[in-house]
């Protein structure tokens, strides 16, 4: 029997496996990634300078204990060259392996913009867990920080990933500064009353804000790296993490014929436009989750979907029929200078942010149905009262 091949050991292939197993034991299941294959929180990341954890102590379980319990024959530190969706084989260094069907778990990649200078490829960016060791090694340790306060970490983009490092950092003794063309922090996502809240509780740590222009060049000089921005000014700094976002890891699936649009484009069984093939995770756009954007739907680069359609995908994987639904999964943001708990709207969804106490605002729409929700601080209590409010 050809196995069930999963590609990708993240969060979205374990929990896939897991899952799986759940409901069959049996059926060989064979899981190619090119990391060294541990289990870790990807969330957790963002908030480990804080809590002096290193790479190893983010490490939940093992590899080797992970495809003991769920017996995986895992392929470390191996990379997958192609996929024959035809033929049911991938090819990967030591050769073709053949799938009865095909998981693709293969996350999402950081987006770099250019930036102009000599140290232009010392600006780091913080996606895996080696991502992080990488970036972990550059920074004295956390008791050296706090001796002598010379670490200042430049962080390009004000997003969640963004505002979460910076918190995460400044709370470790680092001087920040972060860069952003907007101007105020996770724009995308909240009111412009929570911005500020966000932004004056970050100040408060030391965090200093660009707002209204981008990293241009990075050069290195004796004293460390020296960040031109579009505006003119110079900014000295340790060193520079980019955390402008994400974009889903297509090239495979690309190259393999499958369809994509933002991301490798799922119905709502998981399946891709090839029999036999799935996708979820950062990498998946899922029908179940349209918006106004796409016909083809949404991505969810969050946990909770995640999970949720892992579930979804063992059952079929197993030949038991189902579809994912999607509920409201709000999302917590990892700044406890502000802890956030955001239910952002639909893509495109007419009306507007509403604030009834403070700490809470509500999107209303046209009808004034609401439609979404931003809770800070102590209102962050209230998340399942205002999630019960949500009309989808």
């Amino acid at each position: 029997m050809n196995p069930i091949l999963i590609i990708g050991a993240g969060l979205a292939g374990w929990t896939t496996a897991r899952e799986f197993r759940k409901l069959d034991t049996t059926t060989p299941v064979v899981m190619i990634t090119a990391d060294s294959g541990d289990f870790y929180a990807k969330p957790s990341l963002s908030n480990a300078f804080a809590q002096g954890k290193g790479p190893a102590q983010l490490v939940s379980t093992p590899a080797a204990k992970m495809a003991a319990t769920l017996n995986v024959t895992l392929q470390a530190r191996t990379r997958v060259l192609a996929i024959d969706t035809a033929g049911r084989t991938v090819t990967t260094p030591a050769g073709r392996q053949a799938y009865s069907q095909l998981v693709l778990a293969t996350g999402a990649q950081p987006i770099r913009v250019p930036v102009a200078g000599n140290a232009a490829q010392q600006v780091a960016s913080v996606n895996s867990l080696d991502d992080f060791a990488a970036f972990h090694a550059r920074l004295q340790p956390a008791a050296d920080r706090a001796a002598n306060g010379h670490q200042h970490v430049l962080i390009m983009g004000a997003g969640l990933i963004g505002c979460e490092f910076a918190n995460d950092l400044a709370q470790a003794g680092c001087r920040v500064s972060v860069v952003d063309p907007g101007t105020r922090p996770l724009a995308a996502l909240l009111p412009p009353e929570a911005s500020a809240e966000l932004q004056a509780a970050l100040q408060a740590l030391g965090v200093g804000f660009h707002f209204g222009t981008t990293v241009q060049a990075v050069d290195m000089e004796d004293a460390g790296l020296s960040v031109t921005l579009a505006n003119g000014q110079t900014v000295a700094a340790t060193c520079v993490l980019s955390a402008i976002g994400l974009r889903a890891d297509t090239a495979l699936a690309q190259a393999a014929g499958l369809t994509v649009d933002r991301a490798i484009v799922v119905n709502t069984r998981l399946q891709t436009s090839a029999a036999g093939v799935y996708a979820l995770g950062d990498s998946a756009q899922y029908a179940s989750a349209a918006s106004l954007q796409s016909v083809h739907g949404a991505t969810l680069p969050y946990v909770m979907p995640l999970m949720t359609a892992a579930r979804a995908l063992a059952a079929n994987l197993a030949g038991i029929p189902a579809e994912v639904v999607f509920p409201l999964m709000p999302v917590s943001v990892k700044t406890p200078a502000l802890p956030l708990v955001i239910a952002a709207p639909r893509p495109g969804t007419d009306g507007q942010w509403n604030t009834s106490a403070p700490g809470l605002w509500c999107w209303l729409d046209d009808a004034g149905v609401q439609r979404g929700f931003v809770l800070a601080g102590a209102q962050t209590g209230q998340r399942m009262a205002q999630s019960s409010l949500v009309v989808l």
